[in-house]
């Protein structure tokens, strides 16, 4: 054979098989992956050169038999419809494609699948009605079709599947009722139909049938009615939840027959009556969480002595004491009683036991002393027992308690010292123990609680000097010492104190001077040292604290004259009255908004009443001469006043802007007039415009500059694509929130016009504008990692002021980088309150809108179909600004395809890593504490709102994740401590 053909016949050999070599079942698959978008390119192993699929990626066969038996593809980005080409695989009995874009409606095709067994389409885009086909598989086994948007009602044929063990529909936008027909489905063991826009309606007694159950999930379901004692006949069950509904009367004796179960959750009802006898029947529970009702009568001994992990019966009406037996359970880990009626001694043996992690009792009628075993495992992490009773001395080993975060015991009436050792805790971050009758030195082993935050120490009998050991805990944001006995001076330790943002020590005895170097508090807020001994002058050094927004030095010794450098400040409070200062007022005090800041100073001098008074002779021809001074001025200035109004009146009628000067309505102390706002309102001077008006910026005759936003005329309001109209105005609201608001972490409103035709509302001046377009823009690099953690963190701190500081809680319903403006230093301000919501109520429950407020991609699942607004529709939209600031990515992209910033984090993670998610513009040397930033804002954006942490807890998590913090706290790897979402009374706001 010639040489040339026997290297043809070898190549020919050797060449890999053609497209007609793949099998049937691998065409099938090039169309399905035709059918598909694909960007992340998860099926380009999927090719024609191979002869089986069985090596493809997500592609497994049966050995012997070489077909394809499972197709797993989650979290892979793909998008288009349900490819129907799947079902004409005729082995295939695993179908999962969690986790992707799938979307249009679901064909009943799917019912020639066959031999699918667990089919899992969960968390995609499908809509439509639930496919009546599916109950035609006969081996199906597991279905879950949730975190889509279904719609429409349960078909009748789900309640003819043959041997289905798992239906999971949760998190849809199913309505109407829950049908008694799924009663039929014998083989269940899953029924989760929780967060579905169900109509009222009851539990279908039909449920009860289903004796081989074991999860029955029907939370947020609006049930109403009462819990049918039908249930009794799940032996089977282990998690009974039922939360959040408006399920009422009592719950009923039968529950106790569930001897299998280990989770109960009833909260957040209007269940009534006693917790029913015969609860030791339940053997096999752990939590019991019956919290948010209307209960009453006592706690039954017997549950007390199951052995509970957790027990929450808080925000209820129970009366009577707790009984000595929830001391001898052995696992119990977590004790929450608060916002009860509960009275008596808490049984002493609490804790000896058990494991106990957290104990949160606060808001009931206790009384008796503090058991002294709380730590004996010491694992003890919570101790929360504000507005109770409790007397005595705080318990010696408390001091022991090294593993202690947490102590609120406010408002009780504790008596005598604090043991040494608890004021050096070295975890505790938070120790409120105001309003109590403590007496004693704050000990210099304070020292050693180096992860302090908030030392909450007023209403005591605490004395003795302040210990310089204080000035070295360089995580302190707030002391508040105020209504003690303190004496000594002010340690000159405390300077160092850069974090501090609040100084109370005001009602004690504290002499000596003001420190020098006080220029290092840049954030203080809040400096309060009146009613004390202090001597000397006041520092000039105060005026550099641009943050200050209240300061009290009254009822002191200070002498001295004023420094002007206050003038620098932008008060929203002063006071020094009652002091011995001398000489003129600064100019910008000597007006009447300060007339109560300066009394009791008999040698300061100033035009108002009270000061400087004067007697005798040339003195009072003296005075005589000021007085025809001052009428003289007036009447000039009056005549000014009349021509420049007539001018201006003539401008307005030029321009049509109508502002009528005595609509003008101001929130703070102004250092300037209406004329000099109006006069500036030309488009030379506008900075932006949006959805409601133009904003413009002023600079005032005194060189301070400020915003003015300009709202369209009513009838002529303009939205942006992608806003909803609010449902009452923007003006009214933005004045009614903003005008009662004192945040460091809030824009300040100073003023509002409204004259019917044009509405005006007058904010402090932000240099940087928003943090939208700033990131978003070619200055984004001027924000690097540090100054985007600060912007979270003070931003999250804005929120989180509104939602538990605040009474009653508001709701910002708009969080977006856009609303998040940022001043000359890159701090952080809350801004833009036209669609705020005051949430009102008694349980502050979430509050139906008539419509949806909010920005594309910003927007909470639930709110989209429930529209129910609550503080976790904020935090959701406040986690994705968090996604923003890791990424640099705006919420919403074409190259997302169909999904938004918080999916497309998830597929790309799952798929390419931390680093193909982090802004390319910041530096790596942060990555960990950008990857732990990460990890806060995919909590806050859950597709669930009962799994998002609250604002308070927010704040507290992004303050362990800087690095600083978890260096201190001796963490070395990087990763968060676990949260918990069940907090102390003061922590709930209106969130569950």
């Amino acid at each position: 054979m010639p040489p040339l053909l026997l290297l043809l016949l070898l190549f020919l050999f050797l060449s890999p098989p053609s497209s007609l070599s793949l099998n049937q079942e691998g065409l099938y698959l090039l169309r399905v992956k035709q059918g598909l978008s694909d960007p992340n390119e998860s099926l380009s192993s999927w090719n024609d050169r191979d002869d089986s699929p069985c090596n493809w990626f997500g592609i497994s066969c049966d050995p012997s038999t070489r077909r394809v038996n499972s197709v797993d593809l989650p979290s892979s980005q793909l998008a288009g419809p349900f490819p129907s080409f799947l079902c004409r695989l005729p082995s295939v009995s695993r179908l999962s494609l969690f986790n992707n874009s799938i979307n249009t409606s679901l064909s009943a095709d799917i019912s020639a699948c066959r031999n699918l067994q667990h089919l899992n389409l969960s968390q995609n885009l499908l809509v439509g009605a639930l496919p009546d086909g599916l109950s035609q598989i006969p081996t199906l086994r597991k279905l879950d079709l949730s975190g889509n948007n279904f719609s429409g009602g349960i078909p009748a044929s789900f309640g003819e599947f043959p041997s289905l063990e798992s239906l999971l529909l949760y998190d849809n936008l199913l309505d109407g009722e829950i049908p008694s027909f799924l009663g039929n489905v014998s083989t269940l063991r899953e029924l989760l139909l929780a967060y579905n826009p169900l109509s009222p309606s009851r539990i279908p007694s039909e449920i009860g049938n289903l004796t081989s159950l074991e999860n029955l999930w029907l939370a947020g379901c609006n049930l109403v009615g009462e819990i049918p004692a039908s249930l009794s006949r799940l032996s089977h069950l282990k998690n009974l939840d039922l939360s959040m509904n408006r399920l009422s009367g009592a719950i009923p004796s039968s529950i106790t027959e569930l001897t299998s179960v280990v989770q109960v959750e009833l909260y957040n009802n209007s269940l009534s009556g006693e917790l029913p006898r015969g609860m030791s029947n339940l053997t096999a529970l752990r939590r019991f969480d019956a919290s948010m009702n209307q209960l009453t009568g006592t706690i039954p001994d017997e549950l007390c002595e199951l052995p509970l992990e957790s027990l929450n019966l808080f925000d209820n009406r129970l009366e009577g004491t707790l009984p000595g037996g929830i001391a001898r359970s052995p696992n119990l880990y977590e004790l929450k009683l608060f916002n009860n009626k509960l009275s008596g001694e808490l049984p002493s043996r609490l804790g000896e036991n058990s494991p106990l992690q957290r104990i949160d009792v606060s808001y009931n009628v206790f009384g008796g002393e503090i058991p002294g075993n709380l730590c004996r495992k010491g694992v003890l992490e919570d101790l929360v027992m504000i507005y109770n009773s409790f007397s005595g001395k705080l318990p010696e080993n408390l001091g022991k308690c090294r593993s202690l975060s947490r102590v609120r015991l406010k408002h009780n009436k504790l008596s005598g010292t604090v043991p040494e050792q608890f004021w050096g805790l070295p975890r505790v971050y938070l120790l409120d123990l105001v309003d109590n009758n403590l007496s004693g030195p704050i000990s210099s082993k304070v020292s050693g609680a180096y992860n302090m935050s908030t030392l909450l120490i007023s209403k005591n009998r605490f004395s003795g000097l302040i210990p310089n050991e204080l000035g070295s805990l360089g995580n302190l944001v707030e002391i508040s010492a105020s209504d003690n006995q303190l004496t000594g001076q002010i340690p000159e330790s405390l300077v160092k104190l850069s974090q501090l943002g609040r100084l109370d020590l005001s009602r004690n005895e504290i002499s000596g001077e003001i420190p020098v170097g006080i220029k290092a508090w840049k954030k203080l807020n809040e400096l309060n040292l009146a009613n004390n001994r202090l001597s000397g002058e006041i520092p000039s050094e105060i005026g550099s604290l641009s943050g200050l927004n209240y300061l009290d030095l009254s009822g002191n010794s200070l002498s001295g004259e004023i420094p002007t450098e206050l003038q620098n400040l932008k008060l929203n409070s002063l006071n020094l009255s009652n002091n011995r200062l001398s000489g003129d007022l600064p100019p910008l005090y000597a007006n009447e908004n300060y007339e109560n800041s300066f009394v009791g100073n008999p040698g300061l001098c100033g035009d108002l009443p009270d000061l400087c008074p004067r007697v005798g002779g040339s003195k009072d021809l003296k005075y005589i001469w000021i007085l025809r001074s001052i009428f003289v001025l007036a009447a000039i200035v009056f005549l000014v006043g009349i021509v420049g109004f007539y001018l201006k009146h003539q401008t307005f009628k030029k321009n049509k802007k109508g502002i009528a000067i005595s609509k003008w309505r101001s929130f703070h102390k102004l250092s300037f007039s209406e004329l000099d706002i109006v006069q500036c309102l030309d488009e030379d001077n506008v900075i932006g415009s949006g959805a409601s008006g133009k904003v413009y910026k002023v600079v005032l005759g005194n060189g301070e500059e400020v915003a003015v936003k300009k709202l369209w005329g009513r009838g002529a309001k303009k939205y942006e694509e992608g806003s909803v109209e609010p449902e009452r105005g923007e003006f009214e609201a933005e004045v009614e929130t903003l005008g009662k608001i004192r945040h460091k972490n809030i824009v300040r409103l100073w003023c509002c016009c409204n004259s019917g035709d044009c509405e005006l509302l007058v904010y402090e001046y932000m240099p940087n504008g928003s943090l939208g377009d700033l990131l978003h823009s070619s200055k984004g690099g001027m924000l690097d990692w540090p100054t985007r953690y600060k912007i979270a963190l003070d931003a999250a701190e804005g929120l989180s002021y509104l939602h538990h500081d605040c009474v009653p809680p508001i709701v910002h319903r708009d969080v977006k980088s856009n609303n998040i403006l940022l001043d000359g230093e890159f701090g952080a301000k809350v801004a833009d309150f036209g669609v705020a919501k005051v949430v009102c109520g008694v349980n502050k429950d979430a509050e139906s809108m008539s419509v949806i407020a909010g920005s594309c991609g910003y927007i909470a699942p639930e709110y989209g179909y429930t529209l129910r607004v609550n503080e976790k529709s904020d935090i959701y939209s406040f986690g994705v600004v968090i996604l923003e600031l890791v990424t640099g990515r705006i919420p919403v992209d074409p190259e997302f395809g169909e999904k938004d910033l918080v999916k497309w984090i998830f597929a790309t993670l799952d798929h390419k890593g931390l680093e193909h998610v982090i802004d390319p513009k910041l530096d790596v040397v942060h990555k960990e504490e950008i990857g732990r930033l990460l990890n806060i804002g995919l909590l806050c954006t859950n597709s669930l709102p009962i799994n998002r942490p609250s604002m308070r807890k927010v704040v507290k998590m992004i303050q362990e994740a800087s690095s600083d913090n978890q260096s201190k706290s001796g963490r070395k790897d990087g990763k968060l401590s676990p949260y918990y979402y069940y907090e102390d009374a003061s922590d709930q706001g209106s969130t569950v």
